[in-house]
């Protein structure tokens, strides 16, 4: 039998459909491994969970041993092989499993007949979950590939079985959270744009529309257990409908999100209990309620922050079954159409807005922001992040007009200020508009060619560089599949959103950056220890040279997806040449590996740095000649020249791009790019910038990458600047000491 290895891999498709009919958790894990013997063409598939209470592994799920030692098989830490691939976290594989010594034989559990064995531990991050086991009759039966291919299966899955594992065991001590009231009365409110565009709707706050439930238990209207089972039917194909929308239009990122509320659902625990409260005399409403407050409060006294998010989804799946019990809408919770104020979202979070059909969104400053709102931009949801505890009081149903191009948010506005807003907006968005400024081949005036390229985020976001002529791709951020799953994404799974970016844009140059995370962008899975200036800790390319099984499957993943395409690798944060070989030792490293193994390719392609520490300037002769091509990251450089954080409103008024040191090191950099022949391209905030677009282009540059909405604007000011005068006026500019001189000249650009 043929393995099935590209229909098991990232069929998020057939992972929702395991929801379907399975009534508890023991089912549901059992439809995972009737779904994995099938695909893998074995025997055997059984799952193993981990309790770290009792250190032991326990027997969960099994297709193809007998399935009355479920919950009976159990084993230590690192005994037999099971145990020992989760004690040493790698896959273990034997052709002839009885033949190693640290074979573990259970009496009765029928498996003497299976000669092959592999088994994966599962993980999220360090956090140790359980093991998928599977097996065959034949002997050597499971090759490199299967372990692969399994392990990304693994990691598709881990977060699934950790929520189902959760659901099965949750009984530990409870404590309840309750957040302090705020009172305000607001007009107005001066924040800070996170994702540009303008949003007109009523407003809802999440922490109001998760928590009041008891609205629901306000009706005369008799209800009957069988109500009840209807309404969680009818919940479970809202919430699968909604999982198979996200899956559709986000491939990159479609991760399961609604996996905890459904495998809620189907939780004895919760239904049944609901269920046995109803039949001893509990209005049917109220049951659901006491029920859902329950775990909520079970959540709640759980350390892993990652997991006690999950309150939030234990309230919206409760919610959604009250609604579909009583008939009854809950106005504050209905997020389409809606502007959304929150604490903070995580991006999984922003994804569940999207599919709900979310307007905009406004954050309170602090938490997790950066890629939230690079994620908010990408699915074009307006977004505003105010340092204001008063917008939490705002009355759900107020009508919010949100300008996040100015960065203000306006509550109850009047007529006269939504035309204004709204009718900027709609000449903004005029889609044929911006199309008539884009040019075939962008220029100068005077006949200078430069290259303007689309930075990406999501795979979605191809569709306008695609529509605004975009020259390639100068910077994809490589991040957001590890921001958003809650596990590492194997070599597999990179590789196959990888391959579908390089074929989204045919002929063209592509930049892969390689993971950037730490400082403001936070793996939820991953224990970082504590930092104390996460900025300046284990971030970015720090992070992949630490992490080096990490960075050599994404490597290996971005290699084998540029076979035949012209695509270029991107190293950020680097700090010295060291840095920059060592990381570039890693890429011929994989080259090698991938020969060996007789896999496709991109050969030699070209290696670039990003230039965004201040240590980089002073030798960036020698990183010139080392590296392929140079990539100014304005953003970080500016930070870090200026010793500023950026999302500090504090000291906001002290970040200056037009500041002398950061021009004349952006001089510098142009100036060794020229002199060695290396492209230099700039891929920051102030690619996009027409004020700067002289001023960089006279100091030589001629290649900028920025978000795709951005490319009309800039082709229109680039066809009107004259290079010799941008010239001249740009060497005034290096000859000023202060900034606010060189500003007044940017200006008079």
């Amino acid at each position: 039998m043929k393995r099935d290895h590209a229909k098991l891999i990232c069929d998020v498709g057939e992972l929702t459909g395991l929801f379907h009919d399975a009534p508890g958790m023991e089912d549901f894990l059992r439809k995972i491994t009737a779904m994995i013997t099938r695909h893998m063409a074995c025997e055997v598939c059984s799952i193993y969970l981990y309790y770290q209470d009792s250190r032991e592994l326990v027997l969960k799920a099994t297709t193809g041993l007998n399935p009355s030692c479920v919950g009976h098989v159990r084993m230590r830490l690192g005994e037999g092989l099971t145990g020992q691939a989760l004690k040493e976290r790698r896959p273990i594989c034997e052709g002839r499993a009885k033949d190693n010594p640290h074979f573990r034989y259970f009496p009765g559990i029928g498996e003497e007949k299976f000669e092959s064995f592999l088994a994966v531990p599962i993980l999220r991050g360090t956090v140790e979950i359980g093991v998928m086991v599977i097996q065959s009759e034949k002997k050597n039966y499971f090759t490199p590939e299967d372990i692969q291919i399994f392990r990304a299966v693994t990691s598709q899955l881990a977060a699934t079985i950790e929520t189902a594992r959760l659901l099965i065991t949750l009984n530990d001590k409870e404590r309840q959270k309750r957040a302090p009231a705020v009172a305000a009365d607001l007009k107005f409110v001066k924040g800070r744009s996170g994702a540009e565009g303008v949003a007109l709707g009523n407003a809802v706050v999440v922490d109001e529309a998760m928590t009041d439930l008891q609205r629901f238990t306000q009706t005369s209207h008799t209800h009957t257990e069988d109500d009840f089972h209807k309404a969680v039917q009818a919940t479970e194909a809202q919430l699968e409908d909604l999982q198979e929308q996200v899956e559709t239009t986000l491939f990159d990122v479609a991760a399961l999100i609604f996996t905890a509320q459904i495998l809620m659902l189907k939780d004895k625990g919760f239904s049944d209990v609901i269920a046995a409260q109803i039949r001893h005399g509990v209005d049917p409403p109220q049951a659901v309620v006491s029920v859902v407050q329950e775990y909520v409060r079970k959540f709640a006294s759980i350390n892993d922050s990652y997991l006690r998010e999950k309150i939030y989804d234990v309230k919206d799946m409760g919610r959604r079954v009250l609604e579909n019990m009583t008939g009854l809408k809950d106005p504050h919770a209905d997020f389409e159409g809606r502007i959304v104020i929150a604490r903070e979202l995580f991006p999984s979070d922003v994804l569940k807005l999207f599919s709900q059909k979310v307007k905009g969104i406004i954050l309170l400053n602090g938490g997790v922001t950066s890629h939230v709102a690079i994620l908010s931009r990408s699915l074009n949801i307006p977004l505003v992040i105010a340092d204001e505890p008063g917008l939490l009081a705002v009355p759900g149903g107020t009508r919010v007009l949100l300008d996040a191009v100015m960065g203000t948010i306006h509550i109850n506005p009047d007529e006269d200020t939504v035309r204004k807003v709204l009718d900027r907006e709609d000449l903004n968005k005029d889609l044929d508009r911006l199309k008539r400024l884009i040019r075939e081949h962008p220029k100068t005036k005077d006949g200078v060619a430069v290259k303007l390229m689309a930075n990406i985020n999501l795979l979605g976001d191809l569709k306008a560089a695609n529509e605004f002529k975009a020259d390639g791709i100068g910077l994809y951020r490589t991040e957001f599949p590890f921001l958003i799953r809650s596990n590492f994404p194997l070599e597999e799974e990179q590789y196959l959103i990888y391959r579908r970016l390089v074929q989204g844009m045919p002929g063209k140059e592509i930049t892969f950056r390689t993971l950037d995370i730490g400082g403001d962008k936070i793996l939820l899975h991953y224990n970082y220890g504590r930092e104390e200036n996460p900025f300046l800790g284990l971030r970015s390319i720090r992070f992949s040279l630490k992490h080096k099984d990490v960075f050599i499957q994404q490597i290996r993943a971005i290699l084998r997806a540029g076979h035949g395409h012209d695509m270029r690798v991107l190293f950020p944060m680097i700090s010295s040449v060291d840095e920059f070989l060592e990381a570039k030792g890693i890429v011929q490293e994989c080259a090698h590996d991938l020969a060996k193994e007789g896999i496709k390719y991109i050969k030699d392609p070209p290696i670039g740095t990003m230039i965004e520490l201040p240590s980089v300037i002073e030798i960036i002769d020698e990183l010139a000649q080392e590296a392929d091509f140079l990539s100014i990251g304005t953003n970080d450089l500016i930070q870090y020249l200026l010793a500023v954080d950026r999302n500090n409103e504090k000291v906001a008024d002290l970040y200056m791009p037009y500041h002398p040191a950061v021009l004349r090191a952006l001089k510098k950099v142009a100036d060794a790019g020229l002199k060695y022949g290396k492209d230099v391209s700039v891929c920051g905030d102030m690619a996009h910038s027409v004020q700067f677009l002289p001023f960089l282009l006279g100091i030589g540059l001629r290649r900028f990458s920025m978000d795709a909405r951005y490319l009309p604007s800039v082709h229109e000011k680039l066809s009107t600047i004259v290079l010799a005068e941008a010239e001249i006026k740009t060497r005034e500019i290096l000859q000023q000491s202060k900034a606010v001189r060189t500003a007044q000249l940017l200006d008079d650009f």
